[in-house]
């Protein structure tokens, strides 16, 4: 996927490597993650601190240099407000904090500081309820400060350390699946915006941003290495099914060029994939 704004896709992919989740007492055997492409790779200090051999969180930095290229970014016209009544399902969780945290990031991107009250909320309703809320109680206080300075900087930092310090927690309780799933609901709105801003305001260029079947194939690749409780879950298979054909479409051979009909498969698509992935199991 040469894809997506390197923004969407930067958008919080999470890592390869790492003790894989489990939600009770069995002992998984060990898998293989896919391997990570090398512009989500974050600072080894990360890595470090955590005690883990591969962990992307990417560059926040990264992701609105990204977003800014295909500004203005019509999140407006694709809104998907999740339900009052909280999912049940850790993984329905993990997937929605996913996309709660990047719209976050299109919301400070676009200059919508009044959107940022009830995202704090959220968040904060989405941390305790993955077992992360003291530390997401912190950084919703500092996202509604500064928010009322409009201090664009620091509000990027708190939404870069709310998503680490969620992702931490998981690492720590073992469910690192869960990080993941955090980082593919990211992407996937992430995705869905961008190119439906490429489609609203088609250049080659802009065109371009979208092509990265690199993150297409590690998303694909993440999905299949899940714990089957997850990976089994009809709404995940169809998303797998799905990335797997997006990495066709994302893929430019030597001398290929970007196309209008390209830019609406691949946001079809990614419509497709942000209603699988809020697809709740109860």
């Amino acid at each position: 996927m040469k894809t997506m704004t390197r923004a969407a896709l930067v958008l919080l992919a999470l890592a390869s490597g790492l003790t894989p989740i489990v939600a009770d007492d069995d002992d998984p055997q060990p898998v293989t993650r896919p391997s990570v492409p090398d512009d989500l790779i974050d600072d080894p200090h990360v890595r470090e601190e955590l005690g883990v051999n591969e962990f992307t969180a990417p560059s926040i930095k990264r992701i609105f240099d990204d977003l800014d290229k295909l500004a203005p970014l019509p999140a407006d016209e694709l809104v998907r407000e999740m339900p009052k009544r909280m999912p049940l399902d850790r993984t329905d969780l993990a997937m929605e904090i996913g996309f709660l945290i990047a719209d976050g990031f299109m919301a400070v991107q676009g200059g919508q500081m009044a959107k940022i009250e009830p995202l704090a909320k959220d968040l904060q309703r989405y941390g305790r309820a993955l077992g992360a809320g003291e530390r997401v109680n912190r950084h919703a206080a500092s996202l509604l400060d500064n928010a009322k300075k409009n201090n664009v900087e620091a509000l990027k930092k708190e939404l870069t350390a709310t998503q680490r310090d969620v992702e931490t927690d998981l690492i720590h309780l073992r469910d690192v699946d869960l990080a993941h799933l955090i980082s593919l609901g990211g992407w996937i709105r992430a995705l869905e915006v961008s190119s439906h801003a490429v489609q609203k305001k088609y250049t080659p260029e802009r065109a371009r941003q979208l092509y990265r079947e690199d993150i297409a194939d590690y998303y694909e690749g993440s999905i299949g290495s899940l714990d089957p409780r997850i990976s089994d879950r009809e709404n995940v298979k169809e998303m797998r099914r799905i990335l797997e054909q997006m990495k066709k479409v994302m893929t430019l051979g030597e001398g290929g060029q970007p196309s209008e009909e390209d830019v609406k498969a691949i946001s079809t698509a990614a419509n497709k994939l942000a209603a699988l992935a809020l697809k709740r199991r109860n």
